[in-house]
């Protein structure tokens, strides 16, 4: 596989935790809640899974397990940021900040300064499509992936029909559009955040075992989440929420990761710098989305006569 080959496979995978926090947040996005502790919903699952693995030695009851965990840490956001009326911000980012004290403790008490699962493990979850898997170059792009990998990119089309074809999916809308009118014909808006906010948990909670299990092949670091929430938040404020064009954006991501992983393979000693390389490419795009967001919008002047 040539280095092309290799930066488009690798961006495929990389795309992945951040697509799925992308496409479960646009429901609290379009919700009207700036739900910032997608972050740490992705790191408690990055962890559990691999720590509950560990533990009992069933990968089906240690996903079971890292999603609920995930699904609590979003009702105590919606508690303290919907119920209680508090500031989403700072709720976030307690939460996060939380995820990442609760995992680094857990992990100095166990005396270990990462989990690590070995690779076979899961060798069988990689799925080699037929006819695509000989096909010269696109093979090796778009074969050999995990079986949760292909479920990221079909549930582009799922989460679209939620959102636009589904009863709860205008609601959410209308929520973030006019809440009070939604609350004057009778939608239970509060009901309607949480749902937003748990889609979000469940989905988030899929991209940290993606990140642990598929991207790092069974491994967990301290906050090696490393803000992929929050370049979720940044693709969905560039899609304006609509789950295509954020998916979109998650992939543009996950392109600029790839690319600083695999090209600091031959930058020598300068190679930390193409770390910096995806949050580059986060300014440029949130640049570039807000300078096309307001280009027809104009000020109106007042001048003394």
């Amino acid at each position: 596989m040539n280095i092309a080959n290799k930066i488009l496979s690798d961006a495929i995978l990389s795309a992945v935790p951040i697509m799925l926090a992308v496409l479960g947040g646009i429901f609290a996005y379009r919700a009207n809640v700036l739900n910032i502790a997608l972050e740490g919903m992705m790191l408690l699952a990055s962890f559990f899974i691999c720590f509950f693995t560990l533990s009992t030695g069933s990968y089906l009851l240690a996903l079971i397990l890292s999603v609920i965990l995930s699904v609590a840490a979003g009702l105590i956001f919606s508690f303290f940021g919907i119920t209680l009326k508090g500031n989403v911000i700072i709720v976030g980012l307690a939460i996060n900040l939380f995820a990442s004290a609760l995992t680094a403790f857990i992990l100095q008490v166990i005396g270990k300064s990462n989990l690590v699962i070995h690779d076979a493990f899961f060798s069988s979850y990689h799925i080699h499509i037929p006819l695509i898997d000989k096909t010269p170059i696109i093979g090796s792009i778009l074969s050999n992936h995990t079986i949760l990998t292909y479920l990221s990119y079909s549930s582009i089309l799922f989460m679209w029909y939620l959102m636009y074809r589904t009863r709860f999916g205008v609601y959410v809308r209308v929520v973030g559009e006019n809440e009070d009118a939604a609350r004057a014909v009778g939608i239970n808006t509060t009901a309607i955040k949480y749902w937003a906010i748990a889609i979000g948990a469940i989905t988030s909670a899929f991209g940290g075992v993606s990140l642990a299990m598929d991207e790092l092949g069974g491994l967990f670091t301290k906050d090696m989440t490393a803000g992929r929430g929050f370049i979720a938040i940044a693709a969905i404020f560039c899609g304006r929420g609509k789950p295509g064009p954020s998916a979109l954006y998650a992939m543009v991501f996950g392109l600029a990761r790839s690319l600083s992983l695999n090209l600091s393979i031959y930058a020598g000693s300068v190679a930390r710098l193409f770390n910096a390389v995806p949050y580059v490419v986060i300014v440029i795009v949130l640049l570039g989305a807000s300078i096309v967001k307001n280009r027809n919008n104009h000020q109106r002047g007042f001048y003394n006569e």
